[in-house]
């Protein structure tokens, strides 16, 4: 997720994502096994990385399941990616600032206990509010009073638990106010972090994390640490998406490899990405149960820009020489067997706003050039670079490729720097403890290239692992926020993206496509551009 999703991070991140792919920890004859007799299915997965609360999963792992577990006012149509409403009857406004919320009736929790516009109200305040400690409070940035539930970390306390720009009408009806119009917000309504919570949730937030109550297609059945995560239809969802199947088990894996090999041997249902090492014959592999297609990711290598060694304005001609020192093209055939496109900007392909040519001479292989932009910056503090990355997800296959082009066109050591799981390295790199740079995959939240800029690369970002500030990137975000129209919107995030040119915060190497498979269990086995199966739609053949 942002993941997410939601982008998340992959895994995502993503990224997002895209996630990390992980693997198999047992046999098939168990609640994580393939299809069974009661119409459930299985998919690969990992350990999720937080709680299982809508505002707390920015990682696949996590945010496929809450996915699942929730419905917010709107989401997205799996076929072509537009808004559709959910909970929503409708969200009206004049201004793109002042939003009128009309809710459908029939909407339960899992509990029984209805939905109302107080679900979506107080779920909000306490996932903006900073002493939750959501990693995904910053969503609700846009709404007025926010400052009073979030202060910036020097500022002190929350001085109020309830942001003054959401007010409850009655049961079908809110209010949004904004602190300035953006033109795009019904498409942020969209990701889960907007969700509804139940009464119940406020007695222990804690103790919901790890058994939830939702109001999605499906409900939640149980959690085993490290193993898999258990969900079944919910006979009363009210939703426009009602699942064609019984559940769905999110089998974790910590091996790639492993997880092919269960779906190979129909031991698993649905794979998330298919591993390095079995991308050049999984389409032989599996026939027409195979899955090729283009998917709203990129995967990027971001620098540690709050470490000294990266600090000043000559070092944005190193990161430039690092990035023309990569060969995106030859990786992407041999290591990556064809699965990836190389980047050639920060937004993927297929999202409004997309600009090719974005990252301009920086992201084409130029040797002599590489080498040339380097010097001139002043060198790579002590020639030695370290890329961290998630064991668990197939990744050092493409790490070890990116290396070995910086080392033998530019002279400068690089070496991958592998965290066992995607956990771990999530850790590290939400704490700010990586030394030089680390791999940054990142998956659609929502269609618009907002999500790959602002979300990623603005000040303060929650999904700004490098700590990376711009006054200009800041400023022209703004405007594209508060502009007339989405086109213009897109247009003035394009700009902003130009800055990223100049200042090279992060190096795009390849754009995602979805490669994956089903068993001979299942069909009707579809993707969204999001990468995500569109799971309420797997059915489990008689």
């Amino acid at each position: 997720m942002r993941g997410a999703s939601q982008a998340k991070w992959v895994v995502a991140a993503v990224a997002v994502a895209l996630a990390a792919t992980a693997c198999s920890s047992g046999g098939s004859s168990d609640s994580s096994g393939a299809a069974d007799a009661k119409g459930s299915f299985s998919y690969q997965s990992t350990e999720p990385q937080h709680p299982l609360q809508p505002a707390n999963a920015m990682e696949v792992g996590g945010g496929r399941i809450v996915k699942n577990l929730f419905r917010g006012l709107v989401d997205y149509d799996p076929t072509n990616g537009k808004l559709r409403n959910q909970v929503a009857d409708k969200i009206e406004t004049t201004d793109s600032q002042h939003y009128t919320v009309t809710l459908k009736s029939g909407w339960t929790f899992h509990d029984g206990t209805p939905v109302t516009a107080q679900s979506f109200v107080d779920s909000w305040n306490w996932s903006a509010n900073t002493k939750n400690n959501q990693v995904n409070s910053n969503w609700f940035a846009d709404i007025a009073g926010y400052a009073d539930v979030h202060p910036e970390k020097d500022k002190g306390a929350p001085t109020s638990d309830k942001m003054s720009g959401l007010k409850v009408v009655d049961d079908t009806h809110f209010t949004i106010d904004l602190t300035a119009p953006v033109s795009y917000f019904e498409y942020k309504l969209g990701y889960t972090a907007f969700s509804p919570l139940p009464k119940v949730f406020y007695t222990d937030p804690a103790k919901y994390g790890e058994s939830p109550i939702g109001n999605g297609p499906y409900k939640f059945v149980s959690w085993e640490h490290n193993k898999a995560v258990t969900l079944a239809a919910y006979d009363k969802y009210a939703g426009v998406d009602k699942p064609k199947n019984g559940g769905i088990v999110f089998k974790n894996y910590t091996q790639a490899e492993a997880a092919y090999k269960d779906l190979v041997s129909d031991n698993l249902d649905v794979l998330d990405q298919v591993d390095p090492s079995d991308l050049a014959s999984y389409k032989n592999d599996l026939g027409d149960r195979a899955v090729d297609q283009p998917q709203g990711g990129i995967t990027s290598i971001a620098f540690a820009m709050y470490q000294d060694d990266w600090k000043g304005a000559d070092k944005a001609k190193v990161r430039q020489g690092l990035s023309m020192a990569i060969d995106r093209d030859t990786i992407t055939k041999t290591v990556l067997q064809g699965s990836r496109m190389p980047a050639d900007s920060w937004v993927a392909p297929g999202v409004a706003g997309y600009k090719k040519g974005a990252c301009g001479e920086a992201c084409t292989f130029n040797p002599a050039k590489a080498k040339e932009l380097i010097a001139a910056g002043g060198g790579v503090p002590n020639n030695k670079v370290t890329i961290l990355y998630n064991a668990d997800g197939g990744h050092k296959d493409w790490v070890d490729a990116v290396c070995n082009s910086i080392r033998q066109n530019t002279g400068v050591e690089c070496v991958g720097d592998p965290k066992p799981d995607f956990k771990t390295a999530r850790d590290l790199i939400d704490g700010h403890k990586v030394d030089s740079m680390m791999r940054s995959a990142w998956q659609q939240d929502y269609p618009l290239n907002a999500n790959f800029l602002r979300d990623i690369y603005g000040t303060g970002a929650s999904a700004n692992d490098s700590l990376y500030s711009s006054p200009e990137f800041d400023q022209l975000s703004k405007q594209a926020d508060a502009a007339a129209s989405i086109d213009k919107t897109t247009e003035l995030y394009s700009q902003a993206e130009a800055v990223l040119a100049k200042d090279m915060p992060a190096i795009p190497l390849w754009f995602y496509k979805t490669n994956s498979g089903y068993s001979n269990k299942v069909q009707n086995v579809k993707f969204d551009s999001f990468g995500d199966p569109v799971f309420t739609e797997v059915e489990i053949k008689k």
